[in-house]
């Protein structure tokens, strides 16, 4: 078990590793990433069960990442607790890399599906997780998901699905951080009042702040031990969360920093608690 501190610390290490990855490439997205963070580190190095040294092992739990262009945080994760060296993050987007800009099982071990079109995680995860239980594992199914994706059909007939099936077995926590590439969520298309969406379609769904660990931990706790329904938390996050200058800022969605914006936004990142 960690410390809440250590995994604060952990934390501080994703958010550091991923500005100087999507700095390396010139490419990527790095403020949903910073965001997700402290979720991550707690996914990683408490609440999954996982092994890096045995990346398929048959009892893990399964983890999707619908939203893959947010994939620098799941790298940084895996690097940091030991699926591969922290030295290949600096090969991030590269042509000839297995760390591709949307992650693909083709190129690594440790995941278990790939990613592209937004959407198409919640399905995925559904199927996963009615197979787990037609096969009678008790793993669970976790499901990363964005709030821009729930602008898309797909996402509502996976909930409607997920909810019929009473797959209790599937966890899905979505980065409420109101932001899109386009711009702000509720000016692209609105999608307030979100939980109560999914409430009303029969989820259990808890909210929480995505960047105070204990709520994190407790909120992935009460989703364990649920029955009788699919839960989603909707957690409440900063894009560019850590650094100030892309705190909240839609053009930080898929921006890469410049030398000297990387230089500051590290400066900011080593001085967090």
């Amino acid at each position: 078990m960690q410390s809440i501190d250590e995994l604060k610390q952990k934390a501080k290490q994703i958010r550091i590793e991923i500005i100087k990855m999507v700095s390396a490439a010139k490419s990527g997205h790095p403020g949903g990433p910073l965001g997700l963070a402290d979720i991550y580190a707690a996914l990683y190095f408490q609440i999954l069960n996982h092994d890096p040294k045995n990346p398929q092992k048959e009892d893990r739990d399964r983890l999707i990442l619908s939203n893959g262009h947010v994939c620098a945080v799941r790298y940084a994760s895996m690097a940091l607790s030991g699926y591969f060296p922290v030295a290949l993050l600096k090969t991030f987007r590269n042509i000839k890399s297995n760390l591709q800009g949307h992650p693909s099982t083709r190129y690594m071990d440790g995941l278990e599906s790939s990613s592209g079109s937004l959407g198409q995680g919640l399905s995925v995860s559904c199927g996963l997780a009615l197979g787990a239980r037609l096969q009678n594992k008790t793993y669970k199914v976790y499901a990363c998901i964005s709030d821009g994706e729930c602008g898309e059909g797909m996402t509502w007939e996976a909930a409607q699905s997920a909810v019929h099936y009473k797959l209790d077995n599937l966890i899905v926590f979505m980065d409420r951080n109101f932001i899109q590439i386009d711009g702000f969520t509720e000016d692209v298309l609105k999608l307030e009042p979100l939980p109560e969406k999914f409430r009303s379609f029969g989820w259990n769904v808890i909210e929480a702040d995505g960047h105070n660990l204990d709520q994190i931990l407790d909120s992935f706790e009460r989703a364990k031990v649920h029955k009788g329904s699919p839960t989603i938390i909707v957690f409440r996050t900063i894009l560019g969360k850590g650094v100030s200058f892309m705190e909240n800022k839609p053009e930080w969605h898929g921006s890469p920093p410049n030398a000297d914006q990387e230089k500051l936004a590290l400066t900011e990142l080593e001085s967090m608690k």
